[in-house]
């Protein structure tokens, strides 16, 4: 073997390293904002006090 191609090697392999670094990255900032705007549209939700009588039974026949 070269000693060129183990240099190409290591570099091709640092080179997809890199590029999984950056992507891993990127996806984790696609997270951070998903769950941003998740939260935010939860806090949307208004309050409503409903009956007490309410939600307490569900109905399971078809």
């Amino acid at each position: 073997m070269d000693v060129s191609n183990i240099a190409n090697l290591a570099t091709n392999l640092a080179q997809q390293r890199n590029d999984m670094d950056i992507s891993v990255a990127v996806f984790k900032k696609a997270l951070d904002a998903q769950s941003s705007a998740a939260l935010s549209l939860i806090e949307a939700i208004p309050t409503v006090s409903l009956p007490p009588h309410l939600g307490n039974n569900v109905n399971t026949k078809a």
